[in-house]
């Protein structure tokens, strides 16, 4: 077995030892390529029944892998695992909002929508597992980052309240205005292809321009979403499966909630209070330690109000609801 724990500081696969590790990624890797190469081979519209049947499909298979977790490792590990998976999943919901802002904006077809969103994901399995990595190390060598990963998490959750009526552009995106500048472009989409080579020269088609913002999308919100789940467990193989399952589900809550998101007018407050919560807990860790029933208890309270209160509430005169592929307040 490979010692990584001089490099780190600490020992990866104390807690559930390499084969874990490897099976579960082996296990990830088998299913995206199965996603890609046998199920989406070509590209095509999403249908929502399509999209409800993979969302089963993870949801079922993240319940089966924490049902293993309550198992192996215990009570209290296994609780860990769903108090963490519903929080990366809560979170998660809000990048469906800004995909749709971004697919809308750009008008993506949706055919291709899910090819864009594939790989999209893709990239933010890797880049988490990074800052899932660095997160481990930065809590296990200096306590006192943990105080900062709380006031930082507060401080987003503030944020979410006071921005929650504005929506960004993504054409004034400087990820958008930094591929503008270095990268050749084609004109319009050309099919699912996110690059093509015409006379001896490379281009790049809107699709990849797309999904370079989808990706930096992601980024920003694993910054947010990631600290979080460390208030939970500091366990990586906890932290790290939790939110890869939440992630791979992403793809199908995209399709599914796409439509019915803009109606939940009071699930982007109850992120913020998730995120004011978590953060707390991480600021008084050293005080009070709080059970982890009681912390699965208290987010899944919060997400509960949040959404019967939406669905309970009449829409404003205007309010649109829109669906995969549209702008908002685009009907066609």
């Amino acid at each position: 077995m490979p010692d990584f724990s001089g490099l780190l500081g600490f020992d990866l696969f104390a807690g559930f030892g390499l084969w874990p590790w490897v099976a579960f990624n082996v296990f990830v890797l088998s299913m995206l390529a199965i996603d890609l190469g046998v199920f989406h081979r070509d590209a095509h519209e999403v249908s929502r029944r399509e999209a409800l049947t993979w969302s089963a499909v993870w949801i079922g298979l993240a319940l089966v892998f924490n049902a293993g977790v309550y198992a192996v490792a215990g009570f209290d590990r296994g609780l860990e695992w769903t108090t963490g998976y519903l929080i990366e999943k809560s979170l998660s919901v809000d990048n469906v909002f800004v995909f749709l802002l971004i697919f809308g904006t750009f008008a993506v077809p949706a055919a291709y929508q899910h090819r864009v969103l594939f790989w999209g994901i893709v990239g933010a399995l890797v880049m988490r597992a990074i800052l899932i990595l660095v997160g481990a190390v930065l809590l296990e060598r200096f306590h006192w980052i943990i105080y900062v990963f709380g006031a930082f998490l507060i401080l987003t959750g503030l944020r979410f309240l006071r921005d929650q009526s504005h929506e960004p552009d993504p054409r004034n995106s400087r990820v958008l205005k930094v591929a503008r500048r270095f990268l050749r472009t084609t004109e319009q989409y050309e099919g699912q292809r996110f690059w093509l080579r015409r006379n001896g020269v490379l281009y790049a088609t809107p699709l990849f321009v797309v999904l370079l913002l989808i990706e930096a999308t992601d980024l920003v919100f694993a910054v947010d979403s990631i600290p979080a789940i460390f208030a939970v467990t500091s366990d990586p193989f906890i932290v790290y499966t939790s939110n890869v399952f939440a992630i791979l589900g992403l793809r199908a809550l995209y399709f599914v909630l796409g439509g019915y998101l803009s109606g939940l007018k009071y699930l982007k407050p109850a992120l913020a209070a998730i995120l004011v919560f978590v953060g707390a807990k991480m600021v008084l860790v050293d005080f009070y330690k709080m059970p982890p029933l009681l912390s699965l208890v208290v987010i899944a309270s919060i997400l509960a109000i949040a959404i019967v209160a939406s669905l309970r509430a009449t829409p404003e005169p205007g309010e649109h609801v829109h669906g995969p592929g549209l702008a908002p307040g685009t009907d066609t």
